[in-house]
């Protein structure tokens, strides 16, 4: 529930418990055993931001969250709770939050994608893990990308364009650098197994804006959530996502520092697995957005069964805390028991070790920043129950949310624009079609040789046998000539003597 400035989401024998609002970008972590109450309790904070303006985004790992979008009711255990506290349920108004559903593979809910080029060269190296040489080549095909105007948008033009690169390799060595075959042959295999996750679904256009999250309706902040049950299953691509997603608007959006309360709310569930199998470079970057991006008014709540979960330079940053119960059946558990109580500040009125142990379902121990930045005394609590539906919506219901969302229609068609891969393709069309005619023309041009050597083999035959004939011609026609000469004159010598 939210009043003056205050968001108030659970309550102790003193009395409620509230965040501050200009503190609530500071971040938070919600953390407890399975089935101790982490996600109705991320239910009341999400639904108490949306109550306050501030939008909100979260993961919902088991469509559980879904319900956060349909009115709730009265039941037994709210009104022994309200008589309990003293609430008045006449008081109560039950009702559901503005929802948007989104699915990176756009089967649940609008698809949120993104472009090769939008996500980067080096943010896109962290995620795949690439050495500093792959790093390097992969930069390259970037630069060359963007200088010879070829538009890398989706999976496959990255893919074309790498191997357009090493094909070309000795014509950018001179202004780009060394290009390694090797290396271009080890980003593909990391591409390759990011597209069997579903990166060939989630990078394309059109591409998300990220301020169709920082929107509120009547009021309220809308509450955008990711559904995550088949994300989650692919961790390379969850990672990838959520990185994309903070990276993003921290880079759009301005500095403000603290401000009476944040311009919008991410919460992470089930947030081991953005750190589990990490690389440290990745780690590193994750770290520092999260480090960086409150001021800019955003604020981000951890969700996962321990602190230990986390690494601590994120854990250090997570100011607001939400502890439910942990067991400890092995000296691990136990040892991560003793690790959560240690971050908290400590209350002489109990052992926070021992009541970690000893919660009861709905109940934690809170500790929120007071307003001065300091973490608050740890308190035992309740937390308040929700006033939207607990549990999935049918998806009938989903259908209807999605079909009447103010963006509906605007991510749902996927657009394959001329980019990278069909200017590549192109470009190889007409330099085989060239090479093709210059084949065709060779070879023409070779028989039109062989057609002419041919016809001058056979006038120079021709001419031979001419040659032969007129001088055997000659020969006879100059013995013709002595015969008839030789006869003349034998007759008129003949003549003469008979005179």
């Amino acid at each position: 529930m939210y009043k003056d400035q205050q968001l108030y989401v659970a309550h102790s024998a003193e009395g409620p418990i509230h965040i501050i609002g200009k503190m609530a970008n500071r971040h938070g972590l919600i953390a407890g055993a399975t089935g101790t109450g982490k996600t109705v309790t991320l239910q009341v904070l999400a639904e108490t931001f949306s109550q306050a303006g501030v939008p909100c985004f979260m993961a919902d790992m088991k469509g559980d969250l879904s319900g956060i979008s349909q009115t709730g009711g009265l039941s037994k255990f709210i009104e022994k709770r309200c008589a309990e506290w003293g609430m008045d349920t006449t008081t109560l108004q039950f009702e559901g939050c503005p929802v948007r559903f989104y699915d990176v593979y756009g089967e649940q809910g609008h698809p949120m994608r993104t472009t090769i080029e939008k996500m980067g060269a080096m943010l896109l190296a962290r995620l795949l893990d690439l050495n500093e040489t792959q790093t390097g080549v992969l930069t390259l095909a970037f630069r060359i990308a963007k200088d010879e105007q070829l538009p890398l948008v989706d999976m496959k033009d990255l893919r074309l364009m790498l191997d357009y690169v090493a094909k070309n390799a000795k014509k950018y060595e001179t202004n780009y650098g060394n290009i390694s075959s090797a290396s271009v042959g080890a980003i593909q295999r990391a591409l390759l197994a990011l597209a069997e996750q579903g990166g060939d679904k989630f990078f394309g256009e059109p591409s998300f804006d990220i301020f169709d999250l920082l929107q509120t309706e009547g009021g309220r902040g809308v509450m955008n959530i990711l559904a995550a049950d088949k994300l989650m299953l692919q961790p390379k691509l969850y990672s990838t996502f959520l990185m994309w997603l903070l990276t993003d608007i921290y880079d759009k959006m301005p500095e403000i520092g603290d401000m009476e309360l944040p311009k919008m709310v991410f919460f992470f569930d089930e947030a081991h697995m953005l750190f589990k199998d990490t690389s440290k470079a990745l780690t590193d970057k994750i770290e520092q957005i999260v480090r960086l991006i409150r001021s800019k008014g955003i604020g981000v709540y951890f969700i996962s069964q321990s602190p230990s979960d986390l690494p601590e330079t994120i854990l250090g940053q997570c100011g607001n805390r939400v502890q439910h119960a942990l067991r400890a059946f092995t000296p691990k558990d136990q040892a991560a028991v003793k690790a959560a109580a240690q971050t908290f500040r400590e209350n002489p009125a109990f052992d926070t070790e021992k009541e970690i142990l000893e919660l009861g379902t709905g109940e934690a121990l809170v500790s929120f920043l007071d307003e001065k930045g300091a973490p608050s005394v740890v308190q035992k609590a309740k937390i308040l129950f929700p006033l939207s539906q607990i549990g999935a919506i049918t998806s009938e219901q989903r259908s209807k949310i999605n079909e009447t969302s103010r963006i509906s229609g605007k991510y749902d068609t996927a657009v394959d624009r001329e980019s990278a891969a069909e200017k590549i393709l192109k470009q190889r069309e007409e330099e085989e079609k060239a090479a093709l005619e210059t084949k065709e023309r060779m070879e023409r041009e070779k028989e039109e040789a062989r057609r002419q050597k041919e016809e001058e083999r056979k006038e120079k035959k021709s001419s031979k046998k001419s040659s032969k004939k007129g001088f055997l011609a000659g020969i006879i026609g100059t013995a013709v000539t002595y015969f008839v000469k030789t006869a003349v004159t034998q007759l008129a010598r003949n003549l003469t003597k008979k005179k």
